[in-house]
């Protein structure tokens, strides 16, 4: 069935950084108003996005380790994957753009940059019908001792985002991309760069991970799993079954349902 609601109707305020910025201004904005990815511009004109992950990468990579990234500006990790609608659009036009693009720019009739859709934003109007057996992912574990160092190489090798924790068989905990990224931008700030190798080794998951971990039966219903997502501003819900992990909904999985 067809929604006739607008683009208008479900877009929100846009954040944006200029590309003259330095990474850590872009993750501090990132962090405080709960996007992912950051819409970047230049003399007020869009011109790409940039993610948690691409800083996750830049801040862990060898290569920056003697840059500390208050020094290191957007402008050389901007990405140009993002589309653009009108406000005036039906909001059905949004399902196939978020099913390729993790983000929608709204512009008006001169081009500004008026608005932007997310996976959340979408999902507020729209919900998939199939049950959450169909819609979970599989959920890639680590152990809460593991080094962080082993955390990201499994990231950026199997291009995994996110990770449950388990401690003795139980789930105690979720890191992502924005924990990675978050706790080596502080590490590369507060530690010396003579000591960096050896201390980074040092940092294990348990140190950066979130918890508790806020997870879901995999009965409920599809919408109250996505009403608590939106509610808490998660990304991921691990999933179970008689308390044992079965897998991880996503927003992103949602939207490709739709």
């Amino acid at each position: 069935m067809k929604n006739r609601a607008t683009v208008r109707d479900v877009m929100t305020r846009a954040a944006s950084i200029a590309k003259s910025a330095f990474i850590t201004e872009a993750l501090g904005k990132m962090l405080d108003e709960g996007v992912d990815p950051l819409i970047v511009t230049n003399n007020g004109e869009v011109i790409g996005t940039i993610s948690r992950r691409s800083i996750a990468e830049i801040v862990g990579s060898k290569k920056n380790a003697q840059i500390s990234p208050t020094k290191i500006h957007v402008a050389n990790h901007v990405k140009d994957n993002f589309t653009s609608v009108y406000p005036d659009q039906p909001v059905d036009i949004l399902v196939p753009l978020l099913q390729a693009s993790k983000v929608v720019v709204v512009l008006d009739e001169h081009h500004r940059l008026i608005g932007k859709i997310g996976y959340a934003d979408l999902l507020k109007v729209m919900k998939p019908g199939a049950p959450i057996s169909r819609l979970m992912e599989k959920a890639y574990t680590i152990q809460a001792d593991e080094r962080v160092v082993h955390l990201r190489r499994r990231m950026l090798d199997d291009g995994i985002t996110r990770f449950v924790v388990t401690s003795n068989g139980s789930i105690v905990g979720i890191v992502t991309e924005t924990d990675v990224a978050t706790s080596l931008a502080s590490f590369r700030e507060m530690v010396e760069t003579k000591h960096q190798d050896a201390r980074i080794r040092n940092l294990i998951v348990q140190d950066i991970m979130s918890a508790p971990v806020i997870a879901a039966e995999q009965t409920v219903a599809v919408s109250a799993a996505v009403d608590l997502m939106l509610g808490k501003g998660i990304s991921a819900l691990p999933i179970t079954d008689s308390g044992q992990l079965a897998g991880l909904l996503t927003l992103e999985a949602l939207v490709r349902a739709l």
